[in-house]
Order: structure tokens, then C-alpha cells, then sequence
């Protein structure tokens, strides 16, 4: 089993002075190998179509709506699912959250401790150039939280070169825009509904 993980918004907790109101974790899983390797041959396929460099980068933030819809539309026939967990940081009260690292890994538990009862030996992606002893620590904390069988191990790779760690950005980017008052907040998430497993909003 294949996991990717990636993230929309920031940890600042200063939502009145600009930080995003929410910080947003989503996880896509393949359960089959060749089916990733096929979804990962669509997306590149994809930038040759839109016109785009297969070093292009498909990111949810950057991208115009057309080309968020074409982006959808190409990979929703392969087999793939989603989790996400949406932190409302206005409501966060604890030291702990003041803290980047510590936050984040927070935030990874709470979708991993979601998705586990559906994940098996996962080889799990992260996006990011965090430092070995960043990722040591949380490869350690998730498999803390989640117990045994759960994760295989854990890889941080950049976004740039993996076609599947830019589809969990645009999932994770669906995500966060269903949360905010835009015109366009149903389009996406409502486009890859089938996909999803959970999307939790904490705290309640």
C-alpha cells in the first residue's frame, strides 16, 4: 500500500493578522502499486495536454479552475482514496500548537488515526525537505500513535518530481477551498466525492 500526504495552509495560530483560518492535512492511499504507477502516467500525460513541462508542477493554489477541473477529471478513474482532517486553529488553546513541528505532527496523527482501520504495511509519502532527524521523529510518533502493521516506513520526497505527492496537493487543496466562503468552494471537493473515505473538521 502506497500513502501520500500533503498540507494546505500554514501553522501560524495569528489567524487576525493573516495566518489561513484553517490548516488542512490530506492522505491518499492506493491500495495497488500498479494502479499508483498508472495514476502517476495520467498526470504526467495530462501536462503534455494542458501544455506544460513535465516538470510542471499541478498545484491546487496555482493553478486556474479549468485546469483544477481537467486535473480532476483525469485521475478520478483510477483507485484511489482520500482522508483529511481540517484544524480550525481559532479554536486551538494549548502551548503546543505555538510550535511548527509539533503541530504538524498533530496534524498527521489526527488523519492517520482516521484512515488506519484501511491502511496495511504503508509506504508512506510526505512532501517536504525537513531534516533526516525531522523525518526520524515523525516516522517514530506515527508509528507510536498507530500501533503495528499500520506504516512500513516513511519517505519525504519533493513535490516537484512525484506526480502523487501533486495529486494529494490537489486534494488537500479541494479540501481546504469546500471550508472558505468562495464562489467555487463546492466545485472540487463535490468533483472527487467518490474518492473520499473521511474529511474531519477539529475541534468540533
Amino acid at each position: 500500500m502506497l500513502a501520500f500526504i500533503d498540507e494546505s495552509g500554514d501553522t501560524g495560530l495569528k489567524v487576525a493578522q493573516g495566518s489561513s483560518e484553517y490548516f488542512v492535512v490530506a492522505l491518499v492511499t492506493f491500495e495497488d502499486h500498479d494502479e499508483a504507477t498508472a495514476c502517476d502516467q495520467r498526470i504526467a500525460l495530462l501536462k503534455k495536454e494542458l501544455g506544460l513541462s513535465p516538470t510542471d508542477e499541478f498545484k491546487f493554489s496555482k493553478l486556474p479552475g479549468l485546469k483544477r477541473e481537467a486535473f480532476f477529471d483525469a485521475v478520478i478513474p483510477y483507485s484511489f482514496f482520500y482522508f483529511g482532517i481540517a484544524i480550525k486553529k481559532s479554536q486551538l488553546h494549548g502551548k503546543g500548537f505555538q510550535f511548527k513541528e509539533p503541530f504538524y505532527k498533530y496534524a498527521c496523527s489526527l488523519v492517520f488515526e482516521n484512515a488506519k482501520p484501511y491502511l496495511k504495511d504503508a509506504i508512506v509519502v510526505i512532501d517536504g525537505s525537513g531534516s533526516r532527524e525531522f523525518k526520524q521523529q515523525l516516522d517514530s510518533y506515527l508509528k507510536r500513535k498507530t500501533g503495528s502493521g499500520v506504516i512500513r516506513k516513511l519517505k519525504i520526497q519533493s513535490s516537484h518530481n512525484n506526480n502523487l505527492i501533486q495529486l494529494a496537493d490537489m486534494v488537500v487543496g479541494a479540501i481546504h477551498r469546500s471550508l472558505l466562503n468562495k464562489s467555487d468552494r463546492e466545485v472540487y471537493r463535490r468533483r472527487i466525492s467518490s474518492k473520499e473515505m473521511s474529511v474531519q473538521v477539529w475541534p468540533k
